[in-house]
């Protein structure tokens, strides 16, 4: 007698059930190696504090390796488009500003995930597997230089030079300080970050003071004295 086939939802189950065996090995891992850095965190562990077999891992990460790769760079990815989005012509300085800043922030509305985020980056710089090099090259240059791009062009300058550099880093700098000192945040002034609503009135003064920061660095170069004219020898 032929058995019958599955009710239709039941492969949709079996579906859900592998998304969040892979949810959980991946929130686990990046706890752990957080915590314990890449070289001493065992992949038994995590699939044991994740409630999962460790075959699990090679099925959907690989290796250990890969699961660290995907923790690493999965929960805050940073894609092309985002660096498309904040460097279109046809943008103000301002409403630049707010792309940039809308995508740089977007994590911090994860609530705690944000915070192991940037918890397993520290360790990262700490204790370096390349990830954090190939994050530099591969993400954090591209769109540096898309920002600074996007401040020659407002500013009508035809050439990059190291103060227009500063300044790129200076206007990033504020956003950083929001993910790099949330714990210091939460415990002086907590209901900065504590909503979205909260999360999204600081993407605006962000943009007030990186278009100040820009309009500063202007009137910075305009009040420059001139060059002398190269003296006249007589003949």
């Amino acid at each position: 007698m032929e058995k019958s086939p599955p009710p239709p939802d039941e492969g949709r189950k079996s579906r859900s059930d592998g998304v969040q065996s892979r949810e959980r090995l991946l929130m686990t891992a990046m706890r752990l190696f957080a915590e314990q850095g890449f070289a001493k965190t065992s992949t038994r562990e995590i699939a044991l504090a994740a409630g999962t077999n460790i075959a699990s891992i090679s099925y959907y990460f690989g290796d250990k390796a890969g699961l660290y790769r995907a923790a690493f760079t999965e929960p805050a990815p940073h894609r092309t488009e985002d660096i498309e989005a904040f460097t279109r012509e046809d943008l103000s300085l301002r409403e630049a500003l707010r792309e940039f800043y809308s995508h740089l922030l977007e994590p911090l509305k994860q609530g705690d995930l944000a915070r192991m985020c940037m918890r397993l980056w520290f360790r990262e710089m700490l204790e370096p597997t390349g990830l954090w090099h190939e994050e530099i090259d591969s993400d954090i240059r591209p769109a540096h230089a898309g920002l600074t791009q996007v401040i020659a062009r407002h500013m009508q300058l035809t050439a990059i030079d190291d103060d227009l550099s500063r300044l790129s880093f200076c206007i990033v700098g504020m956003a950083l300080q929001l993910m790099i000192a949330r714990d210091v945040i939460d415990k002086i002034s907590p209901q900065l970050l504590d909503s979205e609503s909260a999360i999204d009135t600081w993407l605006e003064r962000l943009v007030d003071y990186g278009e100040a920061l820009v309009h500063a660095e202007q009137a910075r170069r305009a009040a420059l004295p001139t060059s002398p004219a190269a003296p006249v020898t007589p003949p």
